[in-house]
């Protein structure tokens, strides 16, 4: 079908690309000016000696020297990203397949969810780097131990989110399903679970923020891995600000990257659903 020019779609999209744009560019602008007020704070004003808060420059270099360039710290930023990255997702991809897995079953069966839940909202509570000494004592210092950190963190939001989902399908649709014949199994995967798709990928951006801050906090804290932390680590031994800042800087890029992805899946959903309108 043509949409003609009065079309009320068409005002409609447009507004929607004007939005985004006008988001874009005040976060553009925001980002400027705090990168103008830095620059101002450590290269003009020079309120702190560089070795304590660097400038802009400084910290570039450190970013350019870890992942392009020839340095001190040549190529190990990449490294660093390569191994987190791949701990991380990792991790994230067990979580997600025992939280769906747990979250069925506790949506299904109440004694299971009156009690696990119960536990797991408690554990949810618990800041991830307490587990950190556990995780070395039990696995040793080695990657097993970080992995267990990712995985609890990210399995805890995903299977509360799955059993809150389910619980929280209108009546009419089980009326619906169990009128047209569908039995327990079948009305949990056919039924309840599409129904409560918007509120999984809700659980599943919060799993993601949990498992990325538990990796860089066991990171810092296990040795002999290739990763963030370790950079972190290297950064704190060494005096090196620059690098530290740099690491920091990275790790909330990447962070910021992946929960803009599943957002962005998150929003479409929604719409598709009738549960959000565009802009």
């Amino acid at each position: 079908m043509t949409v003609s020019p009065l079309s009320p779609e068409r005002p409609a999209a447009a507004r929607g690309g004007s939005s985004r744009r006008q988001t874009l560019l005040t976060q553009l602008a925001g980002l400027l000016i705090l990168l103008g007020v830095w620059w101002l704070v450590t290269d003009v004003l020079k309120l702190y000696p560089p070795y304590v808060f660097p400038g802009p420059k400084a910290v570039w270099t450190e970013v350019s020297y870890g992942l392009w360039g020839t340095g001190p710290q040549d190529g190990k930023l990449l490294s660093a990203i390569g191994g987190s990255l791949r701990r991380v997702l990792t991790g994230y991809a067990v979580a997600v397949l025992l939280g769906l897995l747990v979250g069925l079953l506790m949506g299904a069966w109440r004694p299971l969810r009156t009690t696990l839940g119960a536990y797991l909202t408690g554990i949810q509570s618990i800041p991830s780097i307490a587990f950190v000494p556990f995780a070395i004592l039990f696995f040793g210092l080695n990657e097993r131990a970080v992995m267990f950190v990712v995985i609890l963190e990210g399995f805890i939001p995903v299977a509360l989110a799955v059993s809150g989902a389910l619980l929280n399908v209108p009546p009419a649709l089980r009326v619906a399903g169990r009128t047209l014949g569908a039995g327990k199994l079948a009305l949990t995967l056919r039924v309840l679970l599409p129904a409560s798709v918007p509120s999984v990928l809700t659980g599943l951006r919060t799993a993601w923020s949990f498992s990325w801050r538990a990796l860089v906090g066991a990171e810092l804290l296990i040795a002999g891995v290739t990763s963030l932390g370790e950079m972190l680590e290297v950064g704190r031994n060494t005096a090196n600000v620059a690098l530290v800042l740099a690491t920091i800087i990275i790790i909330g890029v990447i962070g910021g990257l992946f929960d803009a992805v599943l957002r962005a899946a998150e929003t479409r959903v929604r719409r598709d659903y009738g549960l959000e309108v565009p802009a």
